[in-house]
C-alpha cells in the first residue's frame, strides 16, 4: 500500500473511532433477571447531579454526576429501606471497555445503608471526561485506594450472590 493509501486509511479509522465514542455515550444496566436497560448520556443528566471534591493521584479535582442510587432508580431499580436478605447478597458489577471489573455491594448503594454517595460520574473539573476516563466513571469518596474508580464504564450487571 502506498502513502496516500495508507493516510486514507488511517484518516478512515480515525473517523470510525469518532462515531465509537458517540455510540459508548450509552450505558447498559442489566437486571439479575438478565433483562437490560440502556440509557443515554440524555437519561442521566435528567437525573438530580451531585458533585464531589476528591483528590485524584494527588491532585484535588471535582467530578460531577449521577448517584448510584439515581442511576439505579433511573433503570427501573429502586432500592428499599426495607432490604432483606435476598437484596443483601446482590452486588453491582461494573466493567470498562478494557475488561477491567470492580463490584461494589448493593447495600453500599443504598441509602439506607450507607451515609457516602458513591456516583457515576461524567464531568472532571466542569468538563466532559476524556476517552482516557470516560465516558463515565465511578467515584467512591471515602475509598481509601481508588482501585475501584472505575474508568470508562461500559456496563453495569447486577449479580447475585448464592
Amino acid at each position: 500500500m502506498n502513502r496516500l493509501g495508507k493516510r486514507c486509511l488511517f484518516g478512515l479509522a480515525l473517523i470510525l473511532l469518532s462515531s465509537v465514542g458517540v455510540l459508548a455515550q450509552n450505558l447498559q444496566v442489566i437486571g439479575p433477571d438478565g433483562h437490560a436497560v440502556t440509557l443515554t448520556a440524555a437519561d442521566l443528566a435528567k437525573a438530580p447531579r451531585v458533585k464531589v471534591s476528591v483528590t485524584d493521584h494527588d491532585k484535588p479535582v471535582a467530578f460531577e454526576g449521577i448517584t448510584l442510587s439515581a442511576l439505579l432508580a433511573a433503570a427501573g431499580i429502586p432500592l428499599s429501606d426495607k432490604m432483606k436478605s435476598p437484596q443483601l447478597t446482590q452486588a453491582l458489577l461494573f466493567e470498562a471497555s478494557d475488561g477491567y471489573k470492580v463490584i461494589f455491594a448493593m447495600a453500599e448503594i443504598d441509602p439506607a445503608f450507607a451515609t457516602r454517595e458513591i456516583i457515576l460520574a461524567d464531568t472532571r473539573d466542569g468538563k466532559p471526561l476524556d476517552a482516557k476516563e470516560g465516558p463515565f466513571r465511578v467515584i467512591a469518596r471515602g475509598d481509601k485506594r481508588a482501585a475501584r474508580w472505575i474508568r470508562q464504564v461500559s456496563s453495569i450487571k447486577i449479580v447475585v450472590v448464592r
